[in-house]
């Protein structure tokens, strides 16, 4: 290394060990290639006078130790620029630039396997529902984590980054507490150490009564956010206290039988097109919510007594129909029909055909039907509603795709349209749920 390059080096090190370290929650665990070298096959040696070792894969992480040129190092993987290494009985990280492989190739890097849980969960463009959805992914998906923030994972998701609940998505080798737990010290003075045991360095301490950020359980040690940085307590001056989870507004409806996914669209009053739709799904016994998206009702909002041609959306609880679209089966669970250049919905309230799916030609069986074969309809699903075929109460009232109003259907994007169609199960008894904000007491 240049005379210049090692002053840098130095200097950056010297500076660089007093800054707080800034670790990512819930990546503690790696493959199979833990706490053995790559290959016995590979020497890695320091080619640096003096190379810091580090508690984590960047510099703004601790320095626990260093090695010296020439010294031979026992590496485990790669993840980015930093080799992972035992050093000294501990897991320890140095700047693969200022250490030479010879014998084959690089180590693996890192990794956690981390595998989508609910059947189909959004990829939204940041941490959290308010960001829009930019694809989505499906039961049993392996994906590519980048780093946690909050209750979110930040993503690759086709060469893109994207965000996904972690509520839906399990990590192997990690033991993440339950989001509703709190953990309070009971000890009058609890060191927080740089790993999982006492060998470990402190690296400050929390009193008694404080509450902690725990990220994950490793033994008999909690994995916590300290300061902005990561650190181990002894989970035997922790108590831990199971807390009431936030409840969602279906876990208050009383009209929901045996269903076990919802569907709720809602708006702020019955004149607004502006609609909020949500879903939710019970696991276990317990409703989770799976989607949050934007989308918008007839014409003229929802309707107080839907009628024929009022350009108003029906409110009521109703169960959900043929799914269709001018294309293949997307991939839902539903029965699917694909549209043909003939297919129409009989609106004449004087036909006996009123209120069903119909191919042309008329042949006097109804005066007036509305085209099937439209972009509104590249994908949807019939929500079933006057199923007793009511003349004049209303007709065709789908769940499409559409951003800016309807007729008197429920529409959003396209994509998230095919979202819920791949979500939605016949044998969970779904439902869809259409009201006014001020009127959810009803179910």
């Amino acid at each position: 290394m240049e005379g210049k390059q090692l002053k840098k080096l130095m200097v950056g090190m010297a500076l660089t060990a007093t800054l707080a370290t800034a670790v990512t929650p819930g990546f503690g665990s790696i493959g199979g290639n833990q706490g053995k070298a790559y290959a016995a096959t590979v020497t890695y040696k320091v080619t640096a006078s003096k190379l810091n070792v580090r508690s984590g894969a960047g510099t703004n992480y601790g320095i626990i130790g260093s090695v010296v040129k020439d010294q031979t190092l026992s590496v485990v993987s790669k993840s980015g620029s930093w080799y992972k290494i035992n050093y000294n009985g501990r897991t320890g990280y140095v700047s693969s630039d200022y250490v030479q492989a010879s014998g084959i190739t690089t180590p693996p890097a890192e990794s956690t396997t981390y595998t989508v849980t609910a059947s189909t969960l959004n990829v939204r463009s940041g941490a959290g529902t308010s960001y829009a959805a930019i694809g989505s992914v499906t039961k049993g998906q392996k994906l590519s984590v980048v780093s946690k923030s909050g209750s979110w994972y930040k993503i690759n998701y086709s060469g893109r980054t994207g965000y996904v609940s972690s509520d839906y998505v399990q990590a192997s080798g990690t033991t993440p507490p339950a989001e509703s737990t709190t953990y309070t010290v009971t000890a009058s003075t609890l060191n927080v150490r740089s790993g999982a045991g006492t060998s470990y360095a402190s690296i400050g301490s929390v009193t008694k009564g404080q509450k902690l950020s725990v990220v994950s359980k490793s033994g008999s040690w909690y994995k916590i956010n300290y300061n902005g940085r990561t650190g181990y307590v002894s989970s035997d001056y922790v108590q831990s206290s199971a807390t009431a989870s936030p409840k969602l507004v279906v876990d208050s409806f009383k009209t929901l039988g045996n269903a076990q996914q919802v569907i709720l669209v809602t708006a702020d009053n019955y004149d607004t097109k502006s609609a909020k739709i949500q879903t939710f799904e019970k696991v276990d016994g317990k409703w989770k919510q799976v989607l949050t998206a934007n989308g918008v009702l007839g014409q003229k909002g929802f309707a107080l007594s839907k009628k024929e041609g009022d350009m108003e959306s029906p409110t009521g609880k109703y169960t959900i129909g043929t799914a269709f679209g001018r294309y293949a089966n997307p991939g839902t669970k539903l029965p699917y029909r694909k549209i043909t250049a003939n297919d129409v919905w009989v609106d004449d309230s004087k036909s006996s055909l009123y209120n069903t799916w119909q191919q042309k030609p008329a042949n006097g069986r109804w005066t007036s039907a509305e085209n099937m074969d439209i972009p509104a309809y590249d994908y949807g699903f019939v929500i079933n509603y006057n199923e007793s075929r009511t003349p004049g109460k209303g007709s065709a009232i789908f769940f499409h795709v559409g951003t800016n109003y309807t007729a008197g259907c429920t529409a959003t994007s396209k994509e998230q349209v095919v979202s819920i169609l791949k979500w939605l199960n016949p044998e969970k008894n779904p439902v869809i749920i259409q009201s006014p904000v001020s009127e959810l007491d009803k179910y």
